[in-house]
């Protein structure tokens, strides 16, 4: 009986937790490049781009970001990242009429498990995010929130058919990355973000591919109660070079 009890008082706060939220949904579409270039044993560079649609799939831009980095390798499978991302973003949601410019440094460790019909890929980054405050709907203020974030990606390719992981090989792909802001000015949404993604991978070249599905957006906004859940339709392509003399 107490047993009982129990479970029926849980069902109830997580329905009451449940009708507490507020979720907001909107459609969107993400179109990214990431180059990740080897120019020797130890060293190497990562450059990126990418973006994405505001709401309806295609009703103007929400976001361009644009990251560099330099790359140590520890070896052949696990890498050490250094950069700085600058991202613009435009969000009517917090009445802004204007884009809002964020400055965003970050760190990463990466790692790769390569099997031969299993890939899997997985990294740790921890961002430190200024991003400049609005003073009214159509003007930035001259001061800056900071937060600190750190995400966790982790990637899961399986081939699809006979050719593997070889040029024009499809695979499937399941891709999931949260992100957890902590600072001083954090004070509801320790939680920030959820991707899930599920789609396909198509082998352009043996070392890269173009990565086309779905992902799931789920974020808490900084009111704490506040949620949006984004549904988006995602391309990337990953461009992967080895300079190296042979």
């Amino acid at each position: 009986m107490k047993r009982i009890i129990l479970l029926i008082v849980i069902i109830g706060l997580v329905k009451d937790a449940i009708a507490q939220k507020q979720v907001n949904n909107a459609n969107q579409v993400w179109g990214g490049y990431v180059n990740q270039t080897r120019l020797s044993t130890k060293w190497g560079f990562w450059a990126e781009a990418q973006l994405r649609t505001n709401e309806n799939f295609v009703d103007n831009l929400s976001t361009s970001i644009l990251r560099v980095g330099g790359t140590y390798y520890l070896n052949d499978h696990t890498k050490l990242t250094a950069g700085y991302a600058y991202v613009n973003s435009f969000s009517p949601a917090n009445g802004a009429k204007i884009s809002i410019p964020e400055h965003r440094p970050w760190q990463q460790i990466q790692w790769h498990t390569k099997y031969p019909k299993l890939r899997l890929m997985q990294w740790i980054r921890v961002e430190e995010r200024y991003r400049k405050r609005l003073l009214n709907a159509n003007e930035l203020d001259n001061t800056s929130s900071f937060n600190w974030r750190i995400r966790y990606n982790f990637l899961m390719q399986v081939p699809l058919g006979k050719k593997l992981f070889e040029p024009k090989g499809f695979s499937f792909i399941v891709n999931d990355e949260v992100h957890i802001n902590f600072g001083k000015q954090i004070v509801y949404n320790t939680f920030d973000q959820n991707r899930f993604f599920v789609g396909l991978a198509y082998q352009t070249t043996k070392t890269d591919n173009i990565q086309f599905g779905y992902m799931n957006l789920f974020t808490q906004l900084a009111a704490g109660n506040a949620y949006r859940s984004l549904h988006v339709a995602r391309v990337n392509y990953f461009h992967n070079l080895d300079l190296r003399k042979k």
